[in-house]
């Protein structure tokens, strides 16, 4: 028989406890009533300019207005180490729902796998992917070069003089431009840059030969006035926006290669804001006049909630794992 003093101290404790985890449940659910309270930091892993940024700017005022209490959120760019820099940053951001970012494939994926990284992708809170970008070559609108197989005759002929500016070594763009070459035998030269809007600016000036730049971010850079000219598209098949270019398959170069951009948050967010997010996220991608805005950008929409989403990037990782073994991808 126990001890009524033992029966008591055992009652006060579990007393204790569940007041204490109700206490815990109405802070958080407190704490996502009253979320968001200040700016909330958006981080950006690419330079002003490119295809992250420009989205990011046009999704800000619909997840304010979608997270109410007059959220504010301020765009912050991280360039750098092919987006290695701002993902870092991300991942060791307090957990409280005041900093989220876009991560980005194959960058988030490839990064972990060539280097010591600080990140991997179970590194955050997903919130959801936005867009499926898919890879191209682009060329001056003075360039002779027409096609892949232009372009793989002359660099055959001009060993190394090709330039190809990227996104950074691991980006889909370095993983197109390796893929090319093997599949081309030919040799070309890497360049890589801090965003697609660099690599943009540096095509446009004459500096580099091929700019692979997304599809989405290339049509709006032309639309914007750049003088370029597809030579093909990355995509499993022609995108909607580009229904005159060839893919690279079709062009006989049996390889594609896209760029997903979600967004994201340290791992660990309370549970509440979390759903807060991925709720504002979610009625941000079926608002009209968002899906609208992201047309008129070249924006190709892809959502996929957190969980569909972590497959796709888990079926990732597990693919250029593979490649890393069959072939690394870093310059030599």
């Amino acid at each position: 028989m126990q001890h009524p003093h033992k029966r008591r101290t055992l009652r006060v404790l579990a007393i204790s406890a569940a007041l204490l985890t109700g206490a815990t449940f109405l802070n958080g659910a407190a704490q996502a009533a009253g979320y968001p309270e200040r700016p909330i930091n958006l981080i950006v892993s690419y330079g002003p300019g490119g295809g992250t940024d420009l989205v990011a700017r046009m999704l800000a005022p619909f997840l304010q207005k979608y997270l109410g209490n007059d959220a504010r959120i301020v765009v912050l760019n991280r360039p750098g180490a092919g987006g290695a820099i701002g993902f870092t940053e991300l991942a060791r951001a307090q957990a409280d729902g005041y900093t989220i970012g876009f991560i980005n494939t194959p960058n988030l994926l490839t990064i972990p796998i060539e280097r010591k990284s600080a990140f991997s992708w179970q590194s955050y809170d997903l919130l959801g992917n936005l867009i499926d970008d898919p890879g191209a070559f682009t060329v001056r609108n003075d360039n002779p070069l027409k096609t892949l197989a232009d372009l793989s005759d002359y660099a055959k002929k001009n060993p190394g003089k090709v330039t190809v500016g990227t996104t950074g070594t691991g980006s889909d763009d370095h993983l197109a431009m390796l893929r090319f070459e093997r599949s081309s035998n030919t040799q070309l030269s890497h360049i890589p840059y801090k965003g697609a809007g660099e690599v943009r600016g540096a095509l446009a000036g004459g500096e580099i030969t091929i700019g692979a730049i997304n599809v989405g971010e290339a049509l709006q850079y032309q639309k914007g006035g750049t003088p370029l000219r597809f030579l093909g598209q990355m995509g499993k098949t022609r995108s909607a926006a580009l229904p005159d270019v060839p893919t690279f398959k079709e062009q006989g170069y049996d390889f594609e290669l896209a760029s997903l951009r979600g967004l994201a948050a340290p791992k660990g967010l309370p549970e509440e804001v979390r759903g807060k997010l991925v709720s504002a996220l979610k009625r941000t991608v079926d608002d009209p006049e968002f899906q609208a805005k992201a047309k008129e950008m070249f924006a190709p929409l892809r959502y996929l909630p957190p969980a569909e989403y972590a497959k796709e990037l888990a079926a990732g990782e597990a693919e250029f794992q593979q490649l890393w073994k069959a072939a690394p991808w870093l310059d030599k």
